[in-house]
């Protein structure tokens, strides 16, 4: 996981002439907070999946969970590139979409998935409680889930509203 700020960019061709670049802090911030997010991740035959799912910041890092037999956690045993998305489904509103690109990795340890089940249990509420066993985290009914770690490569921010602005985050 990258341990400096990113590498902060404005792109002025789709950005309004005085907009300027969003700051990482408010990137983070949104992450942090944004209750729902769209996972891509690509089918053994290059075609795309697209699910909404909940995901929590921790540690420079979206974390998410899934049944290791749904669809989206056998995209990523075949091929770790995914982007999450989360914003605002307005055009004029005043908000951030983002676009966080990078490769889900699997966390079994079990310091840290006790994290991040309690992430999700802070973030989510009650109905949202797991345990750890056995390298997942599990939840009501027993169902247990594999969990993943996306570290940002590049993060894409869409500034609307009064002044738009497109930001780019590389992450190094």
């Amino acid at each position: 996981m990258t341990l400096h700020e990113p590498v902060t960019t404005l792109d002025p061709r789709f950005s309004s002439p005085d907009a300027t670049a969003t700051p990482w802090a408010e990137a983070t911030k949104q992450l942090e907070q944004a209750e729902l997010f769209w996972l891509a991740t690509v089918r053994p035959d290059g075609r795309p999946h697209v699910t909404p799912l909940l995901a929590i910041w921790l540690d420079r890092a979206l974390y998410f969970a899934t049944g290791a037999d749904e669809r989206k956690a056998k995209n990523i045993a075949n091929n770790a590139h995914c982007s999450l998305t989360t914003g605002r489904n307005t055009l004029n509103e005043a908000g951030l979409d983002l676009v966080v690109e990078g490769d889900a990795v699997r966390v079994t340890g079990e310091a840290l998935l006790r994290r991040v089940a309690d992430g999700y249990e802070a973030k989510y509420g009650p109905d949202w409680h797991y345990d750890v066993r056995d390298g997942m985290i599990v939840g009501l009914r027993d169902n247990a889930a594999l969990v993943f770690a996306v570290a940002p490569t590049t993060v894409f921010g869409f500034g609307k509203g009064a002044r738009f602005s497109q930001t780019r985050w590389q992450c190094v």
